[in-house]
C-alpha cells in the first residue's frame, strides 16, 4: 500500500527511489488519528508483550579491547545497506547494549559499523532523519516553519552512538565522529541522492555530559524542554537533553535557509 502511494503521489528521493518508509509513517500517523484503517499488518521478527520486535539474539566476540588508537588504524568504517549480512547483528547490539535500545529505522538513515585492523569490532553508529522541532536548534539555523519543513531532510540525526563496553580505548569515541562528519555528506549523496549540511544530536542529561560530541567540536545550543510533544495538559515528564550541533559546511545557514 505504502509503494502504491508513493507511486500515485510520485514521491521519490533524489535518486528516483519510492520514499516507502515515509509513506508507511505517514499510513500509521493517520490511523493513529482514526482518520483511516488500514488492513491487518505481518510484524517481522518476534513480537513482545507490548508488540515490539524484539531482535534476534546474535553471537558476537567479546573480548576486551584495550589498546592505544594507535595500534588500531587503520579503521574500517563500513556502511551497511539492505541486504546486508551484518544488520542483524548491528540491530541485536544496539537492542543489546544500547541504553535506549533499539527497534525500526523511518525515512532516511544510515547504519554504520566500525572494526580495527584486524577486524575486531569496536562501534555501531546509527544516523536517522532530524528532530521534527527543536526550539534552540530552529533558532540556532534560523528556521520558520515553513523553512523548517521544507529543508529538515538536510540534516541527520545520530540517533546511536555505540561504542561496544568491552572497548576501552581512548579518544575512539570523538576520532570516529571526527571522521564521520568529513565524510558523512557524501554518504548521504550516494544514498539518497541529496546532500546534508548539519547533524544534530540530543545528550540525555542525566545520564551523559556530551564529553565525545564536545571533543569532537560539536556546539551545545540548548537543551530540551522536559516534556513530551503529546503531552497536550503538561503533566508528562521526560528526560531533558542537551542539543549539539554540527555545521558540515561554512554556510551552513544559507544553505538550510534557502
Amino acid at each position: 500500500m505504502s509503494r502504491e502511494l508513493c507511486e500515485q503521489w510520485a514521491w521519490r528521493n533524489g535518486k528516483g527511489r519510492l520514499k516507502d518508509m515515509a509513506a508507511r509513517t505517514l499510513l500509521l500517523k493517520l490511523e493513529r488519528l482514526g482518520e483511516i484503517q488500514l488492513p491487518p499488518r505481518h510484524s517481522p521478527g518476534r513480537p513482545n508483550r507490548r508488540g515490539l520486535v524484539i531482535a534476534e539474539a546474535m553471537p558476537h566476540d567479546r573480548t576486551v579491547v584495550e589498546e592505544d588508537l594507535s595500534r588500531l588504524r587503520p579503521l574500517r568504517i563500513e556502511r551497511l545497506n539492505a541486504g546486508d549480512d551484518r544488520l542483524a547483528l548491528f540491530n541485536y547490539l544496539l537492542h543489546r547494549y544500547h541504553y535506549l535500545g533499539h527497534q525500526r529505522c523511518v525515512g532516511e538513515n544510515l547504519k554504520v559499523m566500525v572494526s580495527d585492523r584486524s577486524g575486531r569490532l569496536l562501534a555501531c553508529m546509527l544516523f536517522g532523519s532530524a528532530a521534527w522541532k527543536a526550539r534552540h536548534r530552529d533558532a540556532f539555523i534560523g528556521w520558520d516553519r515553513a523553512t523548517r519543513e521544507r529543508n529538515l531532510s538536510l540534516l541527520t540525526n545520530n540517533t546511536r552512538y555505540l561504542i561496544l563496553p568491552w572497548v576501552r580505548v581512548r579518544h575512539l569515541a570523538s576520532h570516529l565522529l571526527s571522521r564521520l562528519c568529513r565524510e558523512l555528506s557524501g554518504y548521504w549523496v550516494e544514498k539518497y541522492g541529496h546532500p546534508i549540511y548539519m547533524i544534530e544530536t540530543f545528550v540525555q542529561r542525566d545520564r551523559y555530559r556530551g564529553t565525545t560530541y564536545r571533543a569532537a567540536g560539536w556546539q551545545h545550543v540548548g537543551a530540551t524542554s522536559g516534556r513530551s510533544r503529546n503531552d497536550r495538559d503538561q503533566t508528562l515528564s521526560v528526560p531533558v537533553k542537551d542539543i549539539y550541533l554540527h555545521p558540515l559546511v561554512a554556510d551552513f545557514r544559507r544553505r538550510l535557509c534557502s
